[in-house]
C-alpha cells in the first residue's frame, strides 16, 4: 500500500509539483486500499469454498461404504468444535456434508475445484486430505471400499499414494500421543518426513526444514487455507517435529 503511494506521490510530483504531491499520494492510497479490498473478497471466497468442499468431500467418503457410522458423524461434529465453527456455519458444514453424500454429487469435480484453489500447493491439498482420512477413519476401521476411494481423492488433488502413507503415518503419531521409538513408530517417523531409513542426518535435517517450511500456518493461510483450520495446520507442524525427534532420540543425535 506504502509502495503505491509513494509511487504515484513521486508521478504527481514530476506533473504538478508540491500540489501534485498531494493529489498523487491520494490516488495512489485510494488505488492500493480498493485492491486490498478486492484482494481479501477473493481470499474470503477461496477460504469459504475450501472449507465447503472438505465437508461435502468427506460426506462422499464417509458414505462410500454404503453409511455413515456414527463414529464418522462424531468426527465431523468434532471437526467444527476444533474449527470453531459458528451455529451458521456449522449448518453450512452439515448441508456440504449432505451434499456429498448424495446420489448425484460429482466427487471429480469438486477436487478438480480443489485443485483449481490450492493452485498446485502440495501442502495445501495435503491438509485437505488429512481431514478426509481422519474422518473416514473415525469408527478405526478402514474398509477397502473406503481406501480405494481416499486413493481416488488424493489422485483427483494431485497427490500420490506415497503422500496417503505418509499422513496415515501422521495420524498414527498423533493417535499414539508418545515419543516412543518402536520399530513401527521408527517406521511411521520416515513415512512422515518422507525420507528412507538409510538418510543422512544432514538429508533427515534438509527434509524436515523444507517441511516445516511448506507447512508453516501462516504461509498456508496465505495460499487460501481458513484461518479457522489453522489449529489442523498447527497439529501437522507437530507431529512433522514428533517424527523428526522420535528418529533423531533413536540415532542418539
Amino acid at each position: 500500500m506504502l509502495f503505491l503511494i509513494l509511487i504515484f506521490a513521486l508521478l504527481g510530483y514530476a506533473f504538478g509539483g508540491p500540489l501534485g504531491i498531494l493529489i498523487g499520494g491520494g490516488l495512489g492510497w485510494w488505488l492500493a486500499r480498493r485492491i486490498r479490498r478486492g484482494l481479501n473478497r477473493v481470499r474470503t471466497r477461496t477460504q469459504t469454498q475450501f472449507l465447503d468442499s472438505v465437508f461435502s468431500v468427506m460426506g462422499c467418503l464417509c458414505q462410500a461404504d454404503g453409511k455413515v457410522t456414527e463414529g464418522e458423524l462424531n468426527a465431523a461434529e468434532k471437526l467444527f468444535d476444533q474449527l470453531h465453527l459458528q451455529e451458521q456455519q456449522r449448518a453450512q458444514a452439515r448441508a456440504a456434508f449432505e451434499r456429498g453424500r448424495a446420489d448425484d454429487f460429482d466427487l471429480d469435480a469438486e477436487l478438480g475445484e480443489i485443485q483449481r484453489l490450492t493452485k498446485g500447493q502440495r501442502a495445501l491439498r495435503q491438509v485437505f486430505l488429512q481431514v478426509q482420512l481422519a474422518a473416514i477413519a473415525a469408527d478405526g476401521v478402514l474398509h477397502t471400499s473406503e481406501h480405494e476411494m481416499i486413493l481416488r481423492v488424493a489422485r483427483g488433488l494431485g497427490c500420490s499414494e506415497a503422500e496417503v502413507q505418509q499422513i496415515e503415518a501422521m495420524l498414527h503419531g498423533a493417535a499414539a500421543n508418545s515419543q516412543g521409538a518402536s520399530e513401527e513408530a521408527l517406521k511411521d517417523a520416515y513415512r512422515v518426513l518422507g525420507v528412507e531409513e538409510e538418510a543422512s542426518d544432514a538429508e533427515l535435517k534438509k527434509a524436515y526444514r523444507r517441511l516445516m517450511s511448506q507447512n508453516h500456518p501462516d504461509k498456508l493461510a496465505g495460499k487460501g487455507l481458513p484461518d479457522s483450520m489453522r489449529e489442523v495446520a498447527q497439529a501437522r507442524t507437530s507431529e512433522i517435529t514428533n517424527a523428526y525427534e522420535r528418529i533423531r532420540k533413536a540415532r542418539d543425535v
